[in-house]
């Protein structure tokens, strides 16, 4: 019997999120948003706190600073009841913040990485990541020290059973170099958005890049936003409609849509299922600002996800 449904190694920092302000900055201008909204952000803490609401067993190993943002961040983990006994502290460091200014269907993100680029694979506790069921690896791009540890480190998961999933995000540098080869090949799940998968595959056409994928990865999900997913597993692939909705904010759209995927993998649901679970919770994301608020209103959550899946929500 394992202790957690799925661990995840990653960054966590805040999200605040000023929206309002022009698209265009200009220097030496004091320029005034509509609203403040401070979140908890990253897309490995995101979909911690969203598997764990719900109801999966999250084992988190993740990297802070000595200040006051830290205690912040863990507290919405704690709140969502996320295990956070393999934390690692750099007091010397600061923890991540990310500044998101949305400008409708845009937004400026500025991101100071803080201690999630210090990380390595040898400050985490191999046997507590061992202990879960599924291992999930977000922002591949952005965790620079742990890229060298990682091939090695899902080859001993691998051997120790447990299943694997990727979402790198995006590439800063817009390489999408190594280690992504090598893991592409280890992984059982690869979850991009759209435009990843594209600029992985070298390619405009997401069904082409898909075709690219499936040789690497048994299992493909791509996100393509208001179209819903894209699902090859083998030589079958579904391709399956989002849900429709308003939305106020589409920040963590994509991490929600892991967390609903993945809760019905664990569950052992079909890929097509599993996908749409994903369209269902990323959908329910963009209800609320930031990426976990719309998760911690139990009302809107539970009435939204049995709209959306009636009848086999649970």
């Amino acid at each position: 019997m394992r202790r957690f449904d799925i661990t995840i190694a990653g960054e966590v920092n805040l999200d605040l999120i000023l929206p309002g302000l022009p698209a265009a900055l200009p220097e030496e201008r004091e320029l005034l948003a509509t609203d403040f909204v401070s979140t908890l952000g990253s897309s490995s803490a995101i979909l911690a706190h969203n598997l764990s609401i719900l109801d999966a067993k999250v084992g988190f190993i993740t990297a802070v600073g000595g200040d006051p943002f830290a205690g912040l961040a863990m507290e919405w983990l704690k709140s969502a009841s996320v295990d956070l006994s393999k934390v690692v502290e750099f007091a010397a460091g600061k923890t991540g913040v990310t500044l998101l200014l949305p400008h409708g269907k845009t937004r400026h993100i500025l991101t100071y990485p803080g201690v999630m680029a210090e990380m390595t694979v040898s400050d985490l506790d191999v046997d507590y990541l061992a202990s879960g069921r599924h291992f999930h690896l977000s922002s591949l791009f952005l965790q620079t020290a742990l890229q060298p540890g990682l091939p090695e480190l899902f080859r001993t998961l691998k051997a120790r059973g447990v299943t694997l999933s990727l979402d790198t995000n995006d590439d800063p540098e817009d390489r999408w170099g190594a280690p992504l080869e090598e893991l592409l090949g280890l992984v059982d799940i690869f979850l991009p958005n759209e435009d990843e998968a594209c600029r992985i595959a070298g390619t405009r056409d997401v069904d082409a890049a898909l075709t690219y994928l499936a040789k690497r990865t048994p299992v493909v999900a791509i996100k393509c936003g208001r179209r819903g997913s894209l699902v090859q597993a083998g030589e079958d692939r579904w391709e399956v409609a989002s849900q429709t909705v308003t939305p106020v904010d589409t920040i963590g759209a994509g991490d929600s849509f892991n967390s609903g995927f993945l809760k019905a993998y664990l569950n052992g649901s079909s890929w097509q299922r599993c996908a749409e679970w994903g369209n269902a919770t990323a959908a329910l994301s963009t209800l609320r600002a930031g990426g976990v608020e719309a998760f911690r209103d139990a009302e809107l959550r539970s009435a939204f996800l049995q709209t959306a899946l009636n009848p086999q929500v649970g």
